[in-house]
């Protein structure tokens, strides 16, 4: 269950204290920006997504981000060249592949956190409470983001706004994201019919997004139905009770490393599995290929997957396109799907604990 400091908005308050002479615009800022405090002391204080009161003195210029969604916010937001450090998987944009890091999501090395001296580190709680706390202990500001809504992930740029310095950069793309929600739920407003769409995370077993997941809502904001809505998070299906669901789309997850032969190989399962050749999507040619990083990931890019999605199961309102057969990239820093897969199932099991 959600904590209490998630059902307010994340920016609950931020006090900015000041002392001492002018100050000076931080970097990727303006003027405007720093003008509300007219000295060169600044100490920011945010309620993050933990619900800890976090403080730092002066804006961040050394930032460690320890998840790749994270990662993707922070260049969002305009900050992503004080970044020193980030964690394994931060593929995107293409910059934070030059960047040295620090682990994998679940096995972050605090040697090298350590020794990439942040002024501030961007985590998440799938960054486990050990690491976190041990980091704290440390003296290390640690700042949680963990967004599980799209509502949440704006939020979440307006924080990294607030707490970088990079105010105006955050509320600026926050409008501008919401300007494209708001499109393509006004659009998909005027449909004549509910499609149900599945979302495949993995083949063997067949793994599906259920509620409580970035891919049901992209599904539902995009004017579908999840055809496992019944199922908490993600779960696995056996073949007869996905065949006898029989959504009208399927959606099937491709990217985060796939070799160039196997980016496809959930959607040739999905294509040729016997079982499913009655079923309508595949009759149909409405099996899809998405990026998993894109629908998955609680960054800037699930606004990209909320408009491709309404694109594809509502395609008399929106330009046709043939994503089916637009091949997607392999992502050099990635991970093959079969990990994605496993990532899930600890996830499931860590939150239980």
């Amino acid at each position: 269950m959600k904590s209490m400091w998630k059902s307010v908005v994340i920016l609950a308050f931020i006090l900015v204290l000041c002392t001492g002479v002018a100050a000076v615009p931080a970097e990727g800022g303006s003027a405007d920006q720093t003008s509300l405090c007219a000295d060169e002391n600044v100490v920011i204080s945010v309620i993050d997504y933990s619900g800890r009161v976090i403080t730092i003195k002066d804006y961040p210029e050394r930032i460690v981000s320890l998840a790749p969604s994270n990662t993707e916010l922070i260049f969002a937001i305009g900050a992503g060249g004080r970044l020193v450090a980030v964690a394994d998987q931060s593929d995107y944009p293409i910059e934070a592949l030059a960047i040295p890091t620090v682990g994998g999501f679940k096995t972050i090395s605090i040697e090298k956190v350590l020794a990439a001296k942040p002024d501030l580190v961007v985590a998440s709680t799938g960054n486990t409470a050990q690491v976190l706390d041990r980091l704290r202990s440390l003296g290390v500001v640690v700042l949680v983001i963990d967004p599980e809504t799209i509502s949440e992930m704006l939020d979440a740029i307006l924080l990294l706004g607030a707490i970088t310095g990079n105010t105006l950069e955050a509320e600026q793309l926050s409008k501008d994201f919401s300007v494209r929600i708001n499109a393509v739920i006004d659009t998909v407003a005027d449909r004549k019919e509910t499609p149900s769409v599945a979302h495949i995370v993995w083949h063997d077993p067949v793994w599906v997004s259920g509620d409580g997941t970035f891919q049901h809502e992209v599904i539902t904001r995009a004017g579908g139905t999840n055809a496992f809505d019944s199922i908490e998070e993600w779960g696995i299906i056996g073949l007869e009770e996905f065949v006898i669901a029989n959504p009208d789309y399927i959606l099937v997850s491709s990217g985060t490393g796939m070799d160039k032969d196997d980016y496809d190989i959930i959607y040739e399962y999905v294509m040729n599995e016997p079982r499913f050749q009655r079923m309508d999507a595949v009759k149909h040619n409405r099996v899809v290929i998405i990026d998993a990083d894109t629908i998955s990931r609680g960054g800037p890019r699930i606004v990209d997957a909320l408009e491709e999605v309404a694109e594809v199961i509502h395609p008399d309102l929106f330009m046709s396109t043939d994503r089916k057969r637009v091949p997607v990239e392999s992502s050099p820093a990635g991970i093959i799907l079969p990990l994605l897969a496993i990532s899930v199932m600890v996830l499931l099991a860590w939150k239980k604990i």
